[in-house]
């Protein structure tokens, strides 16, 4: 260390990863609580603790084994918090039923999807399973098929639609696929990462239809459901908008949704907190989706704690109440306002269009890069996002993610960055890469 060569910058900002503690985000008071009182009891009998945590951790102790979150849990989650999770989704949905047994309790939402699609894949040659992802996407997905062995079935986005989802498009996907594998399952995220769209209803019943038509299992992954901040833009939970077409697709559409600690106004990644529910599964196939998962004994405990919390926050008669919604909307408020600044700050600079960041927390901008800059990038061996990314890093300090690594348009280019650095940084960060892209412009022309 400190012997390194020297850089025109002091430190590295990490803009490539939704990590929000790691970018300066507080952890909220009420969870960090609870989950002190969970790992060190003896802290219950100190009144420096308000009664609701205490009443929160007593809860959640009981349902361990000895008292104890260092103790084992069932596979498919701790049962009292499996309950936790159904009635803050029937509460989120205007009460549409949700049941305990649907839900299993995850290592962050990426374990469920990855245990989902290890479910779903098989068949060989033509009859291998195809899994439908939007490009651009979230690389989980790619590298799960791969993995898995599964065929990979991109459909587009509509970048200059708001990065919308239209069901024509899905059409022309499936049936090019139909000739190289059995397209089984479709997966949406929604709000979407890395492009930061918001469905509207419109098209998430859009997509249902599609789904029941095909007989497409359908993967509603919705870890970003509290980050919506688009005037006219509102989160509707694929399971909702299911429910609410009535029985012909509410009995039959299979489904699951997954939702994690790990995003939102928590930003509690270490943790790996997570549910997902299942929907229309044949108790048979279920049978096998339980013993899947107990192959890997159970979920992280302060994870599924820490779920418990999140589904379950501060009541208005509660003490801690009035301090959890203040921290709660001062995080949704700043990444609303960062959201807000990101795209207004980009719109300035020739060479980078940027849709409004509706929800999530990043923005996918796309780059005009000069022709010079493209051979040069080839001659290198490289992709020409990645150089001009590479560039960035070298000469700013600054760490983003090309657009290459999600996927998008043949002849487009685009990078991910997220909003989270706090809102003076950010600041920053926007002017740093908008000296930088009209320098590599000149360099390049």
């Amino acid at each position: 260390m400190g012997k390194g060569v020297k850089k025109p910058f002091t430190e590295v900002i990490k803009a490539n990863i939704g990590d929000a503690h790691a970018m300066g985000q507080r952890p909220i008071t009420f969870f960090r609580q609870v989950l002190a009182l969970c790992s060190y009891p003896e802290l219950l009998e100190d009144n420096k603790f308000p009664e609701d945590a205490k009443k929160r951790a007593r809860r959640i102790l009981d349902a361990c084994g000895g008292h104890s979150i260092g103790a084992y849990s069932a596979s498919q989650g701790i049962e009292c918090i499996r309950q936790d999770v159904a009635c803050y989704i029937e509460r989120r949905d205007g009460g549409i039923p949700s049941n305990p047994d649907n839900i299993y309790l995850s290592t962050g939402a990426s374990d469920a999807i990855v245990t989902i699609l290890k479910l779903l894949v098989c068949g060989e040659g033509r009859d291998r399973t195809g899994v439908m992802i939007s490009i651009p996407q979230y690389p989980l997905y790619s590298a799960a098929l791969a993995d898995l062995g599964a065929v990979q079935i991109s459909y587009y986005l509509d970048e200059d639609n708001c990065w919308s989802l239209n069901s024509a498009e899905l059409g022309r996907a499936l049936n090019e696929a139909k000739q190289r594998c059995k397209p089984r399952v479709l997966c949406i995220i929604n709000p979407g990462n890395p492009t930061g769209q918001v469905q509207s209803r419109q098209c998430i019943e859009d997509v249902i239809r599609f789904a029941k038509e095909e007989h497409l299992f359908l993967m509603a992954d919705e870890v970003y459901q509290d980050n919506v901040y688009a005037e006219g833009c509102k989160f509707h939970s694929f399971k909702k908008v299911l429910f609410e077409m009535g029985p012909e697709y509410s009995s039959t559409v299979e489904m699951a949704s997954f939702h994690s600690t790990s995003k939102c106004y928590m930003g509690e990644c270490g943790f790996r907190g997570g549910y997902m529910e299942v929907i229309n599964m044949d108790p048979e196939v279920k049978a096998q989706l339980t013993k899947l998962v107990s192959v890997r004994l159970c979920p992280p405990v302060p994870g599924q704690a820490l779920l418990d919390l999140v589904v379950n926050p501060p009541q208005p008669n509660e003490p801690s109440y009035t301090s959890f919604m203040k921290e709660r909307t001062a995080v949704l408020a700043a990444l609303a306002e960062k959201a807000r600044l990101t795209e207004e700050i980009f719109n300035t600079v020739p060479g980078i269009t940027c849709n409004p960041v509706q929800g999530a927390m990043y923005t996918f901008p796309r780059i005009t890069l000069p022709q010079k800059a493209i051979d040069k990038a080839k001659a290198d061996g490289v992709v020409p996002d990645m150089f001009y990314c590479m560039k960035l890093l070298e000469e700013e300090g600054i760490c983003l993610v090309p657009g290459s690594g999600f996927g998008q348009r043949e002849g487009t280019f685009h990078f991910r960055m997220t909003i989270l650095p706090p809102t003076e940084k950010l600041k920053v960060v926007l002017q740093k890469i908008r000296d930088f892209h009209s320098r590599f412009t000149s360099e390049f022309s």
